[in-house]
C-alpha cells in the first residue's frame, strides 16, 4: 500500500515536470505544449489510480481534478467531466463537501454539452451526499428537484417521478406538508394513467392523506373522498380504511382507537419509518405519549 502511495507521488512529480517543460519558449514555438499537457493529464490519472489503491482518497481526488482541469485546457470536455466525477467519488470517502464541488464541476460541463440525463444522475448523487453524509435535507431536496427537472425535460417521466417522491418525502419530514401533498397527488395521477404503475397510486394517495392529517384533520376528511372519486380502487384499499379510522379517532380524541387501528394494519403491512414519523406527529395532537403502536 505504501508502494502505491510512493508511486502516486512520483507520477504527480512527473506530471508537474511535464507541465513545466510544456511552458518553455522552444516547446511553445515548436507546438509541443499540447502534447505535453496530454501526457501530464495521463500521468495525473495514473497517479490518481495509484493513490486509490493506497486508499489515499484526498490525494486521488486532487490528482483526478488536475487531470480534469488539463483536459479542459485541451477542450476535451467529456474527458474533463469524467475525471471530475472520478474525483468526486474519491473525495466522497473522506470529504463530502469537496465531492459536491467536483460533481458540480462535472454537471456544469454536461449541461453545456446538452447531456441533461447524465447531469440529472449526478445531481442525484449530490442529493444522496447531502441526505446521508451531510444531513442537509434542504440541499438534498434542491438537488432532487433539479434532477427531476432535467429528467422531465428529457421525457424520462419515470425517473423524474422517483426524484419528485424523494422531494415529497423530505418536504413532509421538514413539515412542508403542502408541497409534499401536491407532489404525491401529481405522481398518483401520473401512475393512474400507466397500466404497470396504476396499483402504486393508492400508496401515493395514502401518503398524501397522512400529510393532510398532519396539517389538519378536517383537511384530511375532505381530501379522502376526493381521492376515492379520482381513483375508485382507493376506496377498497386497506390504506384508505385505515386513514378513515384514524380520522374518526382524531375527531373523537380516542387515543386507544388510533393505536389499535395502527397495530392491526402494521401486523399485516409494516409501516415504514416515514409513516411512523408522520403518524406519531398526528398522534401527539391527541396529547398521547409513548410509542406509535
Amino acid at each position: 500500500m505504501a508502494d502505491n502511495e510512493q508511486r502516486g507521488v512520483k507520477l504527480v512529480q512527473e506530471a508537474e515536470a511535464k507541465l513545466k517543460s510544456s511552458k518553455g519558449f522552444f516547446t511553445s514555438l515548436l507546438g509541443g505544449g499540447s502534447s505535453k499537457t496530454e501526457d501530464a493529464a495521463e500521468l495525473y490519472v495514473k497517479a490518481a489510480n495509484a493513490f486509490k489503491m493506497a486508499k489515499k482518497w484526498a490525494a486521488a481526488g486532487e490528482a483526478f481534478m488536475q487531470a480534469g482541469r488539463l483536459q479542459l485546457q485541451l477542450s476535451s470536455k467529456h474527458e474533463a467531466a469524467t475525471h471530475f466525477v472520478d474525483a468526486g467519488n474519491c473525495y466522497r470517502k473522506g470529504d463530502p463537501n469537496e465531492a459536491v464541488k467536483c460533481l458540480h464541476s462535472a454537471i456544469e460541463i454536461y449541461t453545456d454539452m446538452g447531456r441533461f440525463t447524465i447531469a440529472a444522475k449526478h445531481h442525484i448523487t449530490i442529493a444522496e451526499i447531502y441526505e446521508n453524509e451531510l444531513a442537509d435535507m434542504e440541499k438534498a431536496i434542491a438537488n432532487y428537484e433539479k434532477a427531476g427537472d432535467y429528467y422531465k425535460g428529457e421525457e424520462s417521466n419515470s425517473s423524474a417521478n422517483k426524484c419528485l417522491l424523494k422531494v415529497a418525502q423530505f418536504s413532509a419530514q421538514l413539515e412542508n406538508y403542502e408541497k409534499a401533498i401536491e407532489i404525491y397527488e401529481q405522481v398518483a395521477i401520473s401512475a393512474m394513467d400507466n397500466t404497470l404503475l396504476k396499483y402504486s397510486a393508492k400508496d401515493y394517495f395514502f401518503r398524501a392523506s397522512v400529510c393532510h392529517m398532519c396539517v389538519d384533520i378536517v383537511n384530511a376528511e375532505l381530501a379522502v373522498p376526493k381521492y376515492e372519486e379520482m381513483f375508485p380502487a382507493f376506496s377498497d384499499a386497506r390504506e384508505c380504511k385505515l386513514v378513515k379510522t384514524l380520522i374518526n379517532a382524531c375527531k373523537e380524541e380516542d387515543v386507544d382507537a388510533f393505536t389499535d387501528a395502527l397495530k392491526e394494519y402494521d401486523s399485516i403491512s409494516r409501516l415504514d419509518q416515514w409513516f411512523t414519523t408522520m403518524l406519531l406527529r398526528v398522534k401527539k395532537t391527541l396529547n398521547a405519549e409513548g410509542d406509535l403502536c
